[in-house]
């Protein structure tokens, strides 16, 4: 059983000696009865709203009252604990509450962070209410708050099937008055995911007879059982005419604004360093997981504002809802030395009335700097006036307006040496990643795209105009498409006949290179082909881990552009669904290493702004070009998935990354071709290559340990290589030169080949190279002491003054 962590409080924490809502009793006679610690965490307050006059006003939740954040977190671990123990509770409802049978529902704007902490004590994953509406992301529920001042709570989770965890709905809120918002949302998801069991937990409970009979009526006509779990219990008695009484008196109170005068505060904006793909808040679902990447977070922006700090009275000041990201971050704080509290900014609009016995003794407030609010106009924000060396404003990105600076720290800057502003990134939901058969021609299960669907769009050009586009550097190659290679019948027996004669090759490579994976980065990689030609190498892994292993690794496939690097979304996708250092980057082959340099310094970046741990290892079938460590061969010998494109490859084009045509928050493009699905070669090549697992398996298994005890690190010699050919025929371009089986088929199905170079005596393994040549009436050059079977060469006809294969000189 999962138990909430503790912490620690300094004797100044003790609850003052005049109780927080004896103003309010005293002068309109509110009576508040109850369990002894009820006084303690609440106080009386009076709202500005006509459907409510009164307020429970916390003294630990850290919203209205700035509290020590240790305070703050402790008590949230603590109701958490009480989740657990009810759920236990001798009928042992919940065997091993372990995050997989509960899911934590916490209620905005007040109760977002005191869910976390709950859902933080649980294990559980947890999904807060918002009343942001966010682009692009559809509700997949809601439900009302009738007494609210903004009363409509959306829920927007990563993906619907979110709500459908937990067999225990753990309803959180900060205090449960009449227990109404709870039974609306019992009733909006029981009927999308019926449960037998739901818990709410509050700080208090003050609910009448009437109340709580109403809530056990409805669980009886649901035919579930809720339970309710609350710190402290009482009830509250409002008299006769207390509503009218205390409109009255908010009427004749008027909420302190700005100070008049010159605005003194330093405003101090803080670099960035909470990673983009670690969740700042509960809005679209936070994972356990989620929970330690977050405290690290917080951990990093804590060491990093110490030593910027005016003194050590700080207060930390969360954004309505954006209430846990800067709780972990103040007690990260509070943890290295400073007196530190936690509040945050509300929409309620509360009577300030500054007197001895009422909770709420100063206020500011300024327009909303939220974008997305569904209701603009006021915020607010509450006790917080009074001279402070620091105030920190903990705001996410899209709430990081020209208003904040015009609204809220303007009138900040009065009552704080410096006014630090620390944004943390916007988390949004990530596209989900396509699978067949909607789109390519794998099987669901082998292999998810991390790719936009462009299908229907025109991006083929003819192959001469693209190549005088990209040589000319009037366009990008990822920005178009080649027009598709469609084989007819003589070259796709061609095909045939090399996959029957290479499939047993293919599978001990295969077979070599998992097991190394599997030996070096086990026990559960995660596999991230590089789209396209590492997509059938991919799922060869994967297939052969389940026929030796009978593991069932992920496989994923992402996007990468020599010159523009890797598909940082398709990164935060998978760093978002595993650990990133588990990922293993798959290629088919090498030729002279472009792609794994442009992969090795693709990630470097991406760790460093992402805050994640990928590796940047190509594990590739064959390394003729000695580019890499992970290989099941160095040979340069027909992987027949090189022979065609997309036909061999899930019918799925080469990918694009064009911004005319992909926002930012989409993943690079690629087309599937469904009308080419009649010369679909995918599942020959790898039902092929699988069947012969069986043969190769003892070679393999007394093999791939020698591979691995050799020197493996890589010598670059592929490259040097061409280097040398590209001097040698005055080319001067080392990206027109494409060393190997695989890179030359590629030159000749969709670029503008010059030449063709082969090694002496490679030729039977060149059936497909030479049928391609001869087809385009491009050369073929023997050329003694080539380190690769062949060679093929772009024509150069945009670069100045090269010389010929044959000796001519490359028309411009």
């Amino acid at each position: 059983m999962t138990r909430p962590a503790t912490a620690t409080c300094r004797a100044d924490d003790a609850p003052a000696a005049v109780w927080s809502g004896r103003w309010v009793a005293d002068r309109l006679g509110a009576q508040l009865t109850g369990d002894r610690r009820l006084s303690e965490l609440v106080g009386l307050g009076l709202r500005r709203n006509p459907r409510r006059a009164h307020l429970l006003v916390s003294t630990v939740l850290g919203k209205h009252v700035p509290v020590d954040p240790r305070v703050v977190r402790a008590t949230g671990l603590e109701l958490g604990a009480r989740v657990v123990d009810a759920l236990d509770g001798g009928t042992r409802v919940v065997d091993a509450l372990d995050g997989r049978d509960a899911l934590v529902l916490g209620f905005a704007e007040t109760a977002t962070g005191l869910g976390h902490c709950v859902a933080e004590a649980m294990d559980a994953p947890y999904l807060h209410s918002t009343r942001r509406a966010v682009a692009g992301v559809a509700a997949a529920g809601g439900f009302e708050e009738e007494h609210s001042h903004a009363t409509s709570h959306r829920l927007l989770p990563a993906s619907p099937a979110f709500l459908d965890q937990g067999d225990v709905l753990v309803l959180v809120d900060d205090e449960l008055s009449t227990g109404r918002t709870a039974l609306n949302t019992i009733a909006a998801l029981h009927a999308r995911r019926p449960r037998s069991r739901y818990v709410v937990a509050a700080l208090v409970d003050v609910r009448s007879a009437a109340d709580r009979a109403r809530l056990d009526g409805a669980a009886a006509e649901l035919g579930v059982r809720v339970d309710v779990v609350a710190l402290a219990a009482g009830e509250l008695r409002l008299p006769n005419g207390f509503a009218s009484r205390a409109a009255a008196v908010v009427a004749d109170r008027v909420e302190t604004a700005s100070p008049d005068g010159e605005l003194a505060g330093e405003v101090v904006r803080h670099p960035v360093r909470w990673p983009a793909t670690t969740r700042e808040s509960g809005r679209h679902g936070f994972r356990p997981r989620d929970v330690r990447a977050a405290r690290h977070a917080a951990a990093m922006v804590a060491a990093d504002l110490l030593p910027k700090l005016a003194g050590t009275d700080v207060l930390v000041l969360g954004t309505e809802e954006l209430i846990y990201a800067p709780l972990l971050i103040a007690t990260a704080l509070a943890d290295l030395g400073p007196t530190v509290r936690v509040s945050s900014t509300t929409r309620s609009p509360v009577a300030v009335i500054d007197e001895p016995g009422y909770p709420i003794r100063s206020g500011i407030r300024f327009p909303s700097s939220d974008p997305g609010a569904d209701e603009q106009g006021e915020r607010h924000a509450y006790n917080v006036a009074g001279a402070r060396s620091d105030v920190i404003v903990v705001v996410d990105a899209d709430a990081d307006t020209p208003t904040l600076t015009s609204g809220l720290l303007a009138a900040l800057r009065p009552h704080a040496q410096r006014v630090h502003v620390v944004p943390l990134p916007t988390w949004r939901p990530l596209p989900t990643a396509l699978r067949g058969p909607a789109f390519g021609s794998y099987p669901a299960e082998d292999v998810g795209w991390l790719l936009t669907d462009l299908s229907e769009a025109e991006l083929e050009a003819p192959t001469e105009e693209r190549e005088e586009a990209i040589q000319s550097g009037g366009a990008h190659y990822a920005e178009s498409l080649p027009i598709e290679y469609q084989p007819d019948a003589e070259y796709q027996a061609l095909f045939r006949r090399a996959l029957a004669d290479s499939a047993a090759r293919v599978a001990h490579a295969v077979g070599v290179v998992t097991e190394l994976v599997l030996a070096e980065r086990g026990p559960a990689p995660v596999l991230a082909s590089l789209a396209r030609a590492g997509t059938p190498v991919g799922v060869l892994m994967r297939r052969w881990a389940a026929y030796a292993h009978g593991v069932d690794l992920p496989h994923l496939t992402l996007s990468i552009v020599r010159g523009r690097g890797i598909d940082t979304l398709a990164l935060r996708w998978l760093a978002d669904r595993h650990d990133s250092a588990d990922v293993v980057f798959v290629d088919g082959w090498t030729g002279k290493g472009a792609i794994a340099r442009e992969l090795a310094a693709a990630i470097n970046i991406a760790n460093n702004q992402l805050g994640t741990t990928f590796r940047a290892d190509l594990a590739v079938l064959a390394d003729p070009g000695s580019c890499v460590s992970t290989f099941g061969t160095r040979a340069d010998f027909l992987i027949p998935s090189a022979c065609l494109n997309s036909t061999v490859s899930g019918l799925v084009s080469r990918t694009v990354r064009n911004s005319q045509l992909l926002r930012a928050d989409q993943f690079d493009g690629a087309k599937f071709y469904r009308a080419l699905s009649g010369v679909d070669e995918s599942a020959r090549f790898i039902e092929a290559v699988v069947a012969r697992f069986a043969d190769v398996r003892p070679s393999v298994e007394q093999s791939w340990p020698a591979v691995r005890r050799s020197d493996r690190r890589p010598t670059w010699a592929g490259w040097r290589d061409v280097e040398q050919l590209s001097e040698r025929h005055g080319i001067g371009d080392v990206t027109l030169v494409k060393p190997g089986v695989g890179e030359t088929t590629r030159v000749l199905l969709r670029r503008v080949p010059w030449a063709v170079l082969i090694r002496p005596g490679a030729e039977q393994d060149l059936a497909h190279v030479l049928l391609l040549a001869e087809r385009r009436g491009v050369p073929v050059h023997e050329q003694p002491g080539l380190a690769y079977s062949c060679v093929g060469l772009i024509h150069p006809r945009f670069t100045r003054g090269a010389s010929g294969a044959d000796g001519t000189v490359a028309a411009r």
